[in-house]
C-alpha cells in the first residue's frame, strides 16, 4: 500500500493512504477539482465518504472501509486524511456475451471477442465493463448496424461471496448497404471518380471502406480537401447514401527543394544542390497531371518532366510519358605526376544524357506496383580520351512493394522491396547488348517509441560483352558515394577505375564505375523529442567489377529534425579507408525527405 498527497496552497490538503496506485489515482479522480474557496472546501468535503466508496466499487471492492479525518485551521489548508482498507475484491465468476441478427454472419465480432481479455479469476472493474460495452456498440456501429441494441447489460454481485456474474446480450438487427455515392465540387469525370470508390453498389456498410475511399482520394493528388460523409439521417430502404465534398488543388504547385555536401573528397568543398518542382494537379477532366523537376548544383543540372494519363484505374493503371536532359559527373579523373610521384585530380567523367520513356504502371491486388517500360537513350561522354555517344533502347520491368506502419512523414515502421531488369539490344536498335538488374530493400522497426533502426541494401548487375564494357552510358553504371550511398564520401565518386596513356603521352586513371554494386547501411535514431532526434551509421560497400571488390566503410552521425513537410537531415560521414584514387575523407550531408 502507498500514501498519496495533493494540495491546494490556500484551502485543502488531502492525503490517501492504504490503497495502491491504481485505487489511489481512482479515488482521486473521482474526488474531482480541489476547493479553491471555502464553500466549495464545504462540498467537497460533504461529499468525500460516498464519492471515495463510489471510486473503490467501481474497482470491485465492495467490502473496503473508509476512515476519514479533517484537521482545521485557522489560517492556511485544512487537511484531509483519507485511509483506506479495501478489504478482499469481487471476482468475476463468469462472463457471458451473447449475440443476435445480422451481426452473427459478421466475423469480425468473433475477431473482437478473441480480443478481450477479461475472463473468470478477473477482479471485477467496471471501467473494464463500460469499456466493453462501448466497444461494442462502437463496432457495430462502424459495421452498418444501426438499429443495434443490447436487450440485456447487468453485473449480478454476490456480496457474501464477492463474486461476480457479467451478461451481456446485443441484438444487432439487420445490417446497412452502402447507397449512393454523390460527388460534388470536382470537374473529373464521373467514369474516373466512380473508378475510385472501393465498394460494389449495395455493399454492406463499413467505415473502413469509406476510410480506404478517402485515402484513394487523397492519394490521386487531385483535391486539396476531402470529406467522405455517410448520410445516415438520409437512410432509406437499409441504404446508406454517401455524399463526397471536394476542393481541387490549384492550377499550378512549385515546390523547392534545398540541400548541399560539404566535406574533403575529390570534389569540390561546399557542393549546393536546388530543386524546382512544378506540378500540375489536374491538366482536364480526364484526370491527365503533369510534374516537371529542374535540378542545379555545379555541373549537374538535371531537367524531367512525366506526363501520366490515368487509364482503366486513376491510381492502380496509368500510362507514363517521360522526357529530360540530365548532365551528370562521375567519379574522378587523374593524371600522374612525376615529381610527386602520385596522381592529381583534374576532373570528372562528365556525361550528357537525353531521355525519352513510355511506361505503363500497374497495382496488384496485394499492393504490389508493377510496370512496363520502354525508354531511349542517347548518352555523349568521355572516356580516355575518346568521344563515345552510344544509344540504347530499353525494355524494362518493376516491381516493388511498400508496407508502411503509418502514413506520416516519418513512418515508425515499414518494408520497401523494388526489383528491376532493362533489356538492349542490336537487333532492336541498340548500339550494344545490355541486360541490367537491380534490387533494392530499405527497412524501417521502432522499439519503446524512441529507438528507430533503418537499414538498407542495394544490389545492382550489368551483364554486357567485355568489349561492350565502355559503351555502356556512365548513367547506366554503377558507382558509390553520397548521401543516398556512402555518406563518408561524395556523390559517385567511388568505383573502379581505369589506368591509360593519355592524348599527350602521360598516364591517367579514371574512375569508370563498374558492372556490379553492393552497398548496405545500418543506422540508429533516437528520438530526443517527438521533432527532434540523434541518429548514428555505419554504410559499407562499393561498385566494382569482376575480381576487383574493394568495399569501404564509412561511419558517421547527424541530427534529425521531424519538420511538418519532412524529416529534415544534417548527416556528417567519415571515410574509413583510402582507395587508389579517393583519401580518407569526410562529408556533410544536409537532406530532406522522407526514409520510405
Amino acid at each position: 500500500m502507498s500514501g498519496f498527497a495533493l494540495a491546494d496552497a490556500n484551502w485543502l490538503k488531502v492525503n490517501i493512504s492504504g490503497a495502491n496506485k491504481k485505487l489511489t489515482n481512482n479515488i482521486n479522480a473521482h474526488l474531482g477539482t480541489l476547493p479553491d474557496s471555502d464553500v466549495q472546501r464545504r462540498a467537497f468535503l460533504f461529499t468525500v465518504e460516498d464519492n471515495t466508496q463510489d471510486a473503490l466499487e467501481s474497482m470491485g471492492y465492495y467490502h473496503g472501509i473508509v476512515d476519514i479525518d479533517i484537521k482545521e485551521t485557522e489560517s492556511g489548508p485544512w487537511e484531509l486524511n483519507i485511509n483506506i482498507t479495501p478489504g478482499d475484491p469481487v471476482v468475476i465468476q463468469w462472463v457471458d456475451i451473447n449475440f443476435t441478427g445480422d451481426m452473427l454472419q459478421d466475423d469480425m465480432f468473433a475477431l473482437w471477442l478473441n480480443t478481450l481479455k477479461i475472463k473468470p479469476g478477473d477482479t471485477l472493474n467496471h471501467g473494464v465493463y463500460d469499456s466493453i460495452k462501448s466497444q461494442l456498440v462502437t463496432l457495430a456501429l462502424a459495421r452498418g448496424y444501426f438499429d443495434g441494441q443490447y436487450t440485456r447489460s447487468e453485473i449480478s454481485i454476490n456480496r457474501d461471496l464477492n463474486t461476480a456474474q457479467i451478461n451481456l446480450q446485443f441484438d444487432s438487427g439487420k445490417r446497412y448497404v452502402f447507397g449512393e455515392v454523390d460527388f460534388n465540387g470536382s470537374t473529373l469525370n464521373e467514369d474516373v471518380l466512380a473508378a475510385l470508390i472501393p465498394f460494389d453498389a449495395s455493399a454492406p456498410y463499413a467505415t473502413q471502406q469509406l476510410t480506404e475511399f478517402n485515402r484513394n482520394l487523397l492519394d490521386t493528388g487531385y483535391f486539396s480537401n476531402i470529406k467522405v460523409l455517410p448520410q445516415i439521417d438520409k437512410i432509406n430502404d437499409g441504404l446508406v447514401p454517401i455524399k463526397v465534398e471536394l476542393s481541387p488543388k490549384p492550377s499550378h504547385l512549385i515546390e523547392v527543394g534545398l540541400g548541399a555536401d560539404i566535406g574533403n573528397s575529390t570534389e569540390d568543398t561546399f557542393e549546393p544542390r536546388v530543386r524546382l518542382t512544378w506540378r500540375t494537379p489536374q491538366i482536364n477532366r480526364y484526370g491527365h497531371f503533369q510534374e516537371t523537376t529542374a535540378e542545379w548544383s555545379p555541373e549537374r543540372p538535371k531537367i524531367l518532366t512525366t506526363y501520366t494519363i490515368p487509364l482503366s484505374h486513376p491510381l492502380n493503371d496509368q500510362l507514363k510519358i517521360k522526357a529530360g536532359l540530365l548532365r551528370d559527373t562521375y567519379g574522378v579523373t587523374q593524371d600522374y605526376d612525376e615529381e610527386s610521384r602520385s596522381f592529381e585530380n583534374t576532373g570528372q567523367l562528365e556525361s550528357e544524357k537525353y531521355l525519352l520513356g513510355l511506361s505503363r504502371q500497374l497495382r496488384s491486388k496485394h499492393n504490389w506496383l508493377y510496370g512496363y517500360s520502354l525508354e531511349s537513350i542517347r548518352e555523349f561522354y568521355e572516356q580516355e580520351d575518346t568521344d563515345y555517344d552510344p544509344r540504347l533502347y530499353l525494355m524494362g520491368y518493376n516491381l516493388t512493394k511498400t508496407i508502411r506502419g503509418d502514413n506520416t512523414l516519418d513512418p515508425k515502421s515499414g518494408f520497401r522491396q523494388t526489383y528491376s531488369v532493362q533489356y538492349a539490344d542490336p537487333s532492336l536498335g541498340s548500339t550494344i547488348r545490355l541486360a541490367r538488374l537491380q534490387a533494392r530493400f530499405k527497412w524501417i522497426e521502432t522499439i519503446f517509441d524512441n529507438h528507430r533502426f533503418v537499414a538498407r541494401i542495394d544490389l545492382g548487375a550489368n551483364i554486357a560483352s567485355d568489349n561492350d564494357i565502355s559503351q555502356i552510358p556512365p548513367s547506366l553504371r554503377y558507382f558509390a558515394g553520397g548521401d543516398q550511398s556512402i555518406r563518408g564520401y561524395s556523390y559517385q565518386e567511388l568505383g573502379p577505375y581505369i589506368d591509360y596513356t593519355n592524348s599527350e603521352g602521360g598516364l591517367s586513371r579514371q574512375v569508370v564505375g563498374g558492372r556490379y554494386l553492393a552497398v548496405g547501411s545500418i543506422e540508429y535514431q533516437y528520438y530526443l523529442t517527438p521533432t527532434w532526434r540523434v541518429a548514428s551509421f555505419v554504410d559499407a560497400g562499393n561498385a566494382f567489377d569482376t575480381g576487383q571488390l574493394e568495399p569501404v566503410v564509412a561511419v558517421g552521425g547527424g541530427v534529425h529534425w521531424i519538420s511538418p513537410i519532412g524529416p529534415i537531415k544534417l548527416d556528417l560521414g567519415f571515410g574509413l579507408k583510402e582507395t587508389e584514387t579517393v583519401a580518407r575523407s569526410y562529408r556533410f550531408h544536409l537532406t530532406m525527405g522522407t526514409d520510405l
